[in-house]
């Protein structure tokens, strides 16, 4: 019976307080904890995603290497500039061509079908 008098005394005194801040501290730091694995484990599934694409063939201009023609001229629309402010920043647009030279980047291999070489003797 005296047990009892000692948990009522803890309680009376805040004892408790400090056991519950204790646990509320330490799942706080493991739903953090779990949090942060779980970005981790996203951003890695992510790059293994983006590992296995192949290489997107893009122009300086940011088009896509299907937008241009053999010899190289670009025929996307852009929005080009026709009027500036005192700072020379562009205060009004019209579509025009874009202007690009050429593409430069990675050129896409074509696919190509070669039987195994192996050994049959």
């Amino acid at each position: 019976m005296n047990w009892i008098w000692v948990v009522l005394i803890l309680f009376w005194t805040g004892g408790f307080a400090w056991l519950a801040d204790t646990a509320r501290t330490a799942l706080r730091n493991r739903h953090q904890r779990r949090m942060e694995l779980m970005e981790a484990q996203k951003a890695e599934r992510l790059a293994v995603e983006a590992a296995h694409k192949p290489p997107q063939p893009i122009c300086g201009c940011t088009h896509h290497l299907a937008k241009h023609d053999k010899s190289g001229r670009c025929h996307e629309r852009v929005e080009v500039p026709t009027a500036w402010d005192e700072n020379k920043k562009p205060l009004r647009f019209e579509p025009g061509q874009c202007n690009c030279q050429q593409y430069v980047g990675p050129q896409p291999l074509s696919q190509v079908y070669a039987d195994e070489l192996t050994d049959l003797a």
